[in-house]
Order: C-alpha cells, then structure tokens, then sequence
C-alpha cells in the first residue's frame, strides 16, 4: 500500500485525513478532538450541538416559545452554546495537535448567526469552516470577517465554479481546500442534481479531476481536494495517492468514525452498525430540506415509504379521471379521487390506515390515526431549525412560511435526530434506534465484513487512524 504524506493546511503540515462532520450531537468535541490528537483534521458539528449544565449532563433542548419566530431563537442559541462547548472540548483533548473543524449546513436554521457565535465565544480555537448542503455563498464573507480558511462541499466542478464566480474569487487565500462529497455514496444529505441518476453512481474519479481543471483555471493547483463520500480504507484508493492529475488529495471519513470508543452515539446504533447487510443504507428523498439523502433502512424509512405509497391524487370537483366522492376528516369534506384508488382507499382504511393528510401536490396520504396526531403534533411544534422545511411549510424570511401546505410525507429531522442521539443505553434503545432517522454512508455495510471489526471490536479513534494508515 502507497504511504501517505502530510498536506499543509493553514500553514500546518497534518495527516490528510478527515473527520466528516456528522450533524446533531453525532460530531463532537471528543471525537473531533481525539482525531486531532491522532494527527488529522477533527470536524465538529456545529448543527444544534450539546451543550452541559454544571453537573457536566447534556442541557435538554426544550422550547418554551409560542411562535415559531420565538422558538428559532431558542433554538440558536441553543446552538451557539453547544458549539462552543464543543470546541472548547475538542481544544483541550487535541491538546494543540493536528487541526480542528466546524462543520456547518448552510440550510440549518440561522446558519450564518450560529457560526459567528461560535466563533466569537471560542476565539482561536476552530481552525477552519466547513460547509455544505445548500450553495454557501457567504461562506468566504464569514472567512474574511473572521480570518478563518473555508472548505465548501461541493458535489461537480460546476457547483464549485459557480460558487468562485460569484463569491470565493474575493478571498483566494482563504480557502483552504475543497471538500468533494460524491452525491451517491456519502451519508446524510447529497448533491445529486436533477439531471443526475439517484440509482446509477457515477465513478468519482473523472468528477473529481474535472473538479480539479476547474479550479487549475483559477490557479488553484496547490489547494487540496478532500475526496469524501464511499472512503472506507486507503488501500481502494491507490491511484489517487500523489496522483499529479489529481493534485494533493486528502480523505475524508464519515462513517467509520461512528464506531469507535469515543463515539458518542448510543451502544444500540453501534451495535446496528455491525450487522448492516450490502443495500441496508440507501438514497432517499424524504428529508424535509428537498435534498437526497443515505439512510440506513428501518423501520422509520419504512413508515416514510407507506405514507406514499398510501398516496392517490385527489380533486375539490369531479373530473373525467376522478369521479369517485370520498369525505376527507371529521367533517367528511367531499373530493373526489379515481374509482381505482377508491378501491385502494377501502383496503388502507381495512388496515388502520384512516386519517387522509392532504400533502402540497394535491394528494391525500392515508395514515394511522396516531400517526396523523404525531405528524401534525410536529408540524404545530415546529422550532425552525432549517431555512426553509417542507413538513412545516417554515421558512426563516418573512412571511416565515414558504406559502405552501405543510408535507406529511415528511418529517421533523431536529426531533428525530436529537431522539436518536440522546437514545438512552437501556431495554428499549434497540426500539428508539429502529424508529428514528440513522444516516450513514452507502459503505457502512463494510462494518460486518471488515476484519477489523471481528468479533464486536470497537476501536478507539487512535487504533481507527492507526489501521487506516497502515491497511485495512
């Protein structure tokens, strides 16, 4: 296996190996800061992290608000105090080795707000900014106010090319690098475009060198592309290492960092982990954002695939196509649907399935009656933690709603992902993992076949950074 050498990033010569930022309460100071200390680039998530009361226990992140207004700010400030909680963490563990990270979303609620405070509540302690989902525009703004280097997350060249047009040509020297996450492979929320095939992936390597030509035409040779999404072991990239064509390239790891001693996520997820199957993790667009996103494929996914498929078209008037009356609710307003899912309505309401939602493009879902209580519960209690969310129809800029019907085939991804975090280690953990959102790469499969892990093994992120740089 080619050995690898150190990138200079921010004028410090680190292992060219990256922790991936992984969202709510998953990429934290410790383990962010136990893979500085390891030598690499720790990432901390900067989305709605914990922060401590002063026993050293996770402050519950309880709205009181009655608005929606009200409860974002709540919610961002909440935000700022775990992340600098964070990092102050990940500071003293890393004890000033390698070089640490805050990893934000640019269509997280208050995004831009959330990292400046952070930044200014743990002066000098992040070392650069990380930023994808969505087009960050303003992401080279923040680095120049703060004098911090930047690395957006871009899925083609193209996106990259846009974003420099526009915006990063006015700070050259502050990026520091450019994170390539392949829209098929990485865990969480992709880049796959509407011309892209969500089931047919594209090799990474020709995406990657055009990224390269793209930013060669702005003399950015020497800035390193962090290649992440579907990296497991060093070894399935051989002919990346100190390719010329490709320019300094660094790795960036999402997965494998769930399953290590420093993890924060419950035993139950890791215990998940080790037994995930080729195909268990798959591209979805459920998520509230409108993005594709890889999640592993439980019983929370299951729930989200019977919502639409418990779907028919519907009309206030009698059409050709719908003639048949149905009554939607506890009024039994009258619409009317095709005679063909009349019939399909009658098996679904057989099964439990009751209560019609409406959903923004003129369908009805059918669900159970608790379930309808729970979704329009979540709708209701909406806390504003994305720009903009379809499930709620929020929207951070007045009016603060994107004027269309809330969309019951989604879901609230700030409740589902604190839920699933905070999992307590107890009888009924295996049951909260299963019913809640899980991301995770395409690769993670790999847990139950890698060697590595034989026999239940959880290794620190030390031993995790040792294998990764000496073999599998």
């Amino acid at each position: 296996m080619k050995l690898i050498d150190t990138l200079r990033f921010g004028g410090q010569d680190v292992l060219p190996l990256v922790e991936g930022g992984k969202g709510v309460s998953v990429s934290t100071g410790t383990s962010a800061g136990h893979w500085a200390a390891a030598g690499g680039i720790g990432t901390i998530s900067a989305v709605n992290a914990d922060s401590y009361d002063e026993q050293g226990r996770p402050v519950p992140q309880i709205y009181h608000g009655r608005t929606r207004r009200e409860r974002q700010r709540e919610l961002i400030r909440y935000a700022i105090d775990g992340g600098i909680a964070q990092a102050k963490i990940a500071r003293e563990i890393s004890g000033g080795k390698g070089r640490l990270h805050a990893n934000i979303l640019w269509e997280m609620g208050g995004a831009e707000e959330i990292i400046e405070g952070i930044l200014e509540g743990a002066p000098g302690v992040i070392n650069g900014l990380t930023c994808g989902a969505g087009m960050p525009y303003r992401l080279s703004d923040i680095a120049i106010k703060y004098g911090i280097p930047y690395y957006p997350i871009v899925s083609s060249g193209r996106a990259f090319n846009a974003l420099w047009r526009r915006a990063y040509s006015k700070a050259p020297e502050l990026l520091g690098g450019v994170v390539y996450e392949d829209p098929w492979r990485a865990g969480g929320h992709n880049g796959l475009s509407n011309t892209e095939n969500p089931l047919h992936p594209e090799d990474p390597f020709p995406r990657v060198l055009e990224l390269r030509r793209v930013m060669r035409q702005y003399g950015l040779d020497k800035t390193p592309i962090i290649m992440a999404g579907g990296v497991w072991a060093l070894e399935d990239w051989q002919d990346w290492i100190g390719n010329p064509d490709l320019g300094p390239i660094a790795f960036q790891f999402g997965t494998r960092p769930l399953l290590t001693k420093e993890s924060p996520i419950p035993e139950a997820w890791k215990r998940r982990l080790l037994t995930l199957k080729k195909g268990d993790v798959y591209l979805n667009r459920f998520s509230p954002t409108g993005f594709y996103s890889s999640a592993v494929n439980n019983s929370f996914m299951h729930d989200l695939r019977g919502r639409s498929e418990r779907q028919v078209a519907y009309s206030p008037e009698a059409t050709a196509e719908l003639d048949a009356s149905y009554g939607v609710g506890a009024r039994k307003r009258e619409v009317f649907v095709s005679s063909t899912d009349r019939q399909h309505i009658a098996g679904w309401e057989a099964a439990g399935f009751t209560e019609a939602l409406r959903t923004p493009d003129d369908t009805l879902v059918f669900v159970t009656p608790d379930s309808a209580r729970e979704i329009l519960a979540d709708q209701t209690n909406c806390m504003g933690c994305l720009s903009a969310c379809k499930f709620s129809n929020w929207m951070q800029r007045e009016p603060y709603t994107n004027g269309q019907k809330a969309d019951p085939r989604s879901f609230c991804i700030q409740k589902t992902l604190q839920t699933i975090a905070h999992a307590p280690n107890d009888e009924h953990a295996d049951d909260v993992v299963d019913h809640n959102l899980m991301f995770g790469g395409t690769n993670a499969w790999r847990f139950g076949t890698d060697p590595f892990y034989a026999n239940g093994f959880v290794p620190t992120v030390g031993q995790l950074v040792e294998r990764i740089l000496t073999g599998r």
